[in-house]
């Protein structure tokens, strides 16, 4: 193969994309489509399986059409996807039973607060390294048992398969001859032991989920299995990575050493920080033990803060109240401004993650006055990012001990020049963004692609042309804990509404 490439289908929460990777690590073409987001309940979140695979068909055969690339000249696929989003579907129909349940949905806040009064929660934390929380994947199954039931459903006599999206991609690409998933989707349930690295039965009971056949878990290299939808092309492509959107970008930003962090700024953010073979004490305040990844039978864990809205924020100020039109504009309209005007918005349209882990906690704009107008607000939303990610870089200074020398940063809102400068600037520390913000796609094709041989090491990665944008503080430092300070005061006063409802 003269010219092989690697081609990554890259599935998060708001679209789909398909990159092609070439041996250099430049990207050589890249197509992507957008998906539903349904709403159909205050604080419920769903998308539609069947609508994201016809996207991932539709992407692969563009970014082919486009760059002129033959299937031929692929040596592996690769997957990378939004985690704790829950599938369940029906194994003889090959169709789901009910939409994915997004990871941002709280419909099971319920079910997990029973849950906590039973005193489950030192368990599951013991086990998975996970808070118990709606935000992770077994309660969503067990609420699409439970909808089944209501409906007086027959279970399908092949039986239920459940698994998070990548689970379901694989099983749809493969034509139904694969159902597995990789330890960092898995660990992302509630059902996996991250210490057995296997299905936890005694979690699995506890959820009552276990009627579902769970995917086989591998590491994330090696080969899954090979494309066999005819829809997609004829030939048969080895599928060597799948690998969880956030691990994915942590692999890609080369932070593969003890003490190294990345943010991915996408509909929510994750900050995650390496820490090495063994997992991490269980945290006071909410910070998770993720599996960074396992490779050829070697684990990797990471400390992780999960943040559940950024980008959506910007969304909501954009299609919602129709403030910019697109973000280039939002960053000129907040830039135009000499301060924030005292104005702050506490995105926690679906409650509030690490350090808070409040899901019942709701959104608020605080600090309005006559003379604030649409740049404040635009700004003040751009601001809530940096200042989620502040919560979250001090929660894992406090736990670990390290304060971070530089956050790497990718995602879409890193190319926020304004958003980057203020985070720099509110970290008191350097950001990096490289100059491809792909890091999840970059990532999987990375892992894939040294299983697939076009790589040989970690090193020759980090031999990959690289050219950073870095951003220095360059604001007064009292200034920036001024806004701080601003930022946990309205924080704090959205939880005192919480309390009194």
């Amino acid at each position: 193969m003269d010219t092989p490439y690697i081609l990554t289908i890259d599935q998060s929460t708001s679209g789909t994309k398909a990159l092609l990777t070439d041996r250099s690590g430049m990207i050589a073409g890249k197509e992507a489509m957008s998906h539903a987001q349904l709403y159909p309940q205050p604080g419920w979140v769903e998308h539609d399986p069947l609508e994201i695979y016809g996207n991932v068909l539709a992407v692969v055969r563009k970014v082919l059409d486009t760059t002129g690339i033959s299937p031929r000249q692929l040596a592996a696929l690769t997957l990378t996807n939004q985690r704790e989003t829950a599938v369940v579907w029906d194994r003889d129909t090959g169709l789901p039973v009910y939409n994915a349940i997004v990871w941002q949905c709280r419909r099971t806040a319920a079910f997990c607060s029973e849950l906590k009064a039973r005193g489950a929660e030192p368990v599951i934390r013991g086990k998975t390294g996970l808070v118990l929380d709606p935000y992770f994947s077994a309660g969503k199954f067990r609420w699409i048992l439970d909808r089944l039931e209501s409906e007086g459903r027959q279970l399908p006599a092949g039986g239920l398969m459940a698994g998070t999206i990548d689970s379901w991609l694989l099983w749809k690409l493969t034509g139904g001859a694969v159902h597995a998933t990789d330890v960092t989707n898995a660990s992302r349930t509630s059902l996996f032991n991250i210490h057995t690295r296997a299905w936890d039965e005694q979690l699995v009971e506890l959820f009552g989920v276990q009627r579902l056949e769970l995917p086989e878990v591998k590491s994330c290299n090696g080969t899954y299995g090979y494309t066999a939808d005819p829809a997609l092309f004829s030939e048969r492509i080895p599928i060597t990575c799948v690998i969880g959107d956030s691990q994915a970008a942590l692999f890609g930003q080369l932070c593969h050493k003890p003490g190294l962090a990345k943010a991915t700024y996408g509909t929510g953010t994750s900050v995650l920080m390496n820490i090495g073979s063994a997992p991490a004490a269980e945290s006071e305040r909410g910070l998770v033990t993720a599996v960074a990844w396992e490779l050829d039978g070697r684990i990797d864990y990471a400390l992780e803060g999960i943040i559940h809205c950024t980008g959506d924020c910007m969304r909501w100020v954009r299609d919602q109240l129709g403030l910019f039109t697109d973000y280039a504009e939002a960053e000129r309209q907040a830039s135009a401004l000499g301060d924030n005007g005292g104005v702050y918005v506490v995105p926690a349209f679906v409650g509030l993650g690490a350090p808070y882990w409040s899901p019942q906690a709701r959104a608020a704009v605080l600090g309005l006055n006559r003379g604030s107008d649409r740049r404040h607000i635009i700004r003040a939303a751009l601001e809530s990012i940096a200042y989620q990610v502040r919560d979250t870089v001090e929660l894992m200074a406090s736990e670990s001990g390290i304060w971070l020398e530089e956050l790497q940063v990718d995602g879409g809102a890193a190319e926020n020049r304004f958003l980057m400068q203020f985070q720099a600037d509110l970290l008191h520390t350097q950001v990096r963004k490289p100059a491809v913000t792909e890091l999840s796609a970059m990532g999987a094709a990375y892992v894939g692609g040294l299983a697939a041989g076009l790589w040989s090491s970690l090193e020759e990665l980090g031999r990959l042309p690289q050219q950073p944008c870095i951003y220095v503080p360059q604001r007064d430092r009292d200034r920036t804990n001024r806004y701080y300070t601003g930022w946990k005061q309205a924080v704090a006063a959205v939880m005192s509404i919480e309390g009194s409802v």
